[in-house]
């Protein structure tokens, strides 16, 4: 078994997979990779399952050693990474050799990177997924001083495998969503408003959910609890609209106004605070 030593944790870095299944009712979040479409990408360029888990790093890089030789390729969004000082391309097979150290510099694009390991990282299972949250796994981000394991493999990831889609998803300002249960009950100005105005992402959001800046009028009565996913956008008493992402609770009492498609949730997890988007309704007559 290899080895990853944290020298240095970055802003937020964490385990993930594609997430937690078949917990939620036992109040379990899904948890898993934020932006599904790099982690994903990342994996199919080691040719690994597709379920392997990597390292989601958030704005702010890790600075990590490797104790053995590894085969890595990293995607997402552009951190700058380096190796031992070396300028590294993301959606690229990358040879490590034991001892060298892996770091990320300046932000070009996006908001949110994933580092993949041939394999997958081999962090312990628990309810069935290596996904690291809060309440749920003993970690939920990497810490100073830890050891990630992965295993070791004899098995090259071929550096021409031909698989990256275009990364222009992380500048788009379009989040398309479907109407939500409670949708229908807003009025023709709320509806006319979510379709044609701005919204920016605010400070308060999180792998919980992301707040928008601006707010919608409520003129809705809350709800009797309910199911939310991933993706649920909920509208507060107070006009502010929550977008819920891979560590959202299961059920939740605001109307649920819209219901924020996989693209749009890839898309939505590369955007910096102050960024703004567009909603477009898809599916609705």
């Amino acid at each position: 078994m290899g080895k990853i030593e944290v020298l240095h944790p970055g802003l937020y870095s964490s385990i993930q997979d594609l997430g937690r299944f078949g917990f939620r009712k036992y109040g379990v979040p899904q948890s898993g990779a934020m932006d599904e479409r790099a982690a994903g990408m990342a994996n199919l360029l080691l040719q690994n399952e597709p379920n392997a888990a990597v390292l989601e790093i958030t704005l702010q890089g890790p600075v990590l050693k490797f104790q053995e030789a590894a085969e890595i390729v990293i995607t997402g969004a552009d951190l700058s990474p380096v190796l031992d000082g070396e300028k590294l391309f993301n959606n690229h097979v990358v040879h490590v050799k034991a001892g060298r150290v892996l770091k990320f510099g300046s932000r070009i694009s996006g908001f949110r990177a994933y580092v993949a390991i041939k394999n997958g990282f081999q962090t312990p299972e628990i309810l069935k997924s290596r996904s690291w949250c809060k309440s749920v796994t003993p970690h939920h981000r990497l810490e100073k001083g830890m050891e990630i394991p992965f295993l070791r493999s004899g098995i090259s990831a071929s550096e021409k495998f031909s698989a990256v889609r275009s990364n222009t998803y992380l500048v788009s300002e379009i989040i398309e969503v479907y109407p939500g249960p409670e949708f229908d009950l807003l009025s023709a100005s709320e509806k006319e408003r979510l379709q044609k105005c701005p919204f920016s992402v605010g400070m308060d959001s999180d792998r919980m959910g992301i707040q928008f800046q601006e707010k919608l009028q409520n003129s809705l009565e809350p709800i009797i609890t309910g199911p939310v996913l991933p993706g649920t956008v909920q509208l507060t008493p107070s006009g502010v609209l929550i977008a819920l992402m891979k560590d959202c609770q299961t059920t939740g009492g605001y109307p649920r106004i819209l219901q924020i498609t996989q693209e749009g949730l890839n898309i939505l997890a590369q955007k910096l605070p102050g960024e703004q988007l567009q909603i477009k309704l898809v599916n609705y007559r």
